[in-house]
């Protein structure tokens, strides 16, 4: 007899490297349900599904496809960011990216399209022939277009695909996401191993900009307590600079561009 929900049960929990019991004391249940919910035994109910997918730490599109397989309607819905409903949280990535000026900042989806930029991340990204609506993953596995731009992207591609293994693994792999990695590790070739010395607090990204070189670390902010499948996987990447050299230029073009209007 099929048993979608055990199956299913069964391998997300072999993502998460939990055992039975791992499981069962993270969701304060005995291991012995566990089985019997993974064997077909016992039936989960509605409640029992979602705190097996807050336990599992699934994300919303998942839990859908959990709650599916137990015979339950989905919870979560999938919004475009122009829907009516969404005008608050579209103010606040629009307040976010634009005091963000002028250093960069951007808006992106699960697949690292480009949903929004401010106009200093406009400027940054239109130098390596990527506009809103386009994938920066796509881009960065272009290994000649982005060594033109990117002063250190081997450095950059080595830590991309670091990160891109992590999401991958939160999401319970994404085909997309693994095909960046399989690319970027072609585009690198062999790589020999690290070396000895302490790593720097931070590695950034050394973006050519005509005889300049601009250098930036980034940080992420997500939405917390996002119950909509699109919401919870849109993040905004802020970009700082990781230099004086590149604060001033970044200031000296905001304001060149300001008296120019």
């Amino acid at each position: 007899m099929q048993n979608a929900f055990g199956d299913t049960l069964k391998e997300w929990r072999g993502r998460r490297r939990m055992s039975q019991l791992d499981l069962g004391l993270a969701a304060n249940v005995s291991a012995r349900h566990i089985s019997f919910l993974e064997t077909g035994r016992s039936r989960p109910s509605r409640s029992m599904v979602r705190l097996l997918s807050e336990s599992l730490e699934l994300p919303h599109g998942a839990r859908n496809a959990f709650l599916g397989a137990a015979g339950f309607a989905p919870a979560y819905r999938k919004r475009d960011l122009d829907d009516a409903d969404m005008a608050h949280v579209r103010a606040a990535v629009d307040w976010t990216l634009e005091r963000h000026d002028p250093f960069p900042a951007m808006a992106l989806d699960r697949h690292w399209t480009v949903v929004k930029a401010n106009r200093s991340g406009g400027l940054l990204l239109g130098g390596a022939g990527v506009s809103e609506g386009d994938s920066l993953l796509e881009a960065l596995t272009d290994a000649k277009r982005m060594q033109a731009v990117l002063e250190n992207w081997r450095e950059v591609a080595e830590h991309m695909i670091v990160r891109l293994r992590t999401e991958s693994a939160h999401l319970g792999g994404d085909d997309v996401l693994d095909a960046t990695v399989d690319r970027l590790e072609l585009a690198l070739g062999p790589r020999t191993g690290g070396n000895n010395h302490p790593l720097p607090a931070i590695i950034p990204a050394r973006y050519r900009a005509g005889d300049k070189v601009l250098s930036f670390f980034s940080t992420i902010a997500q939405f917390g307590s996002a119950e909509d499948i699109a919401l919870s996987e849109l993040r905004i990447e802020l970009l700082f600079p990781s230099d004086d050299e590149t604060r001033t230029a970044l200031f000296d073009i905001s304001r060149s561009q300001a008296e120019a209007k």
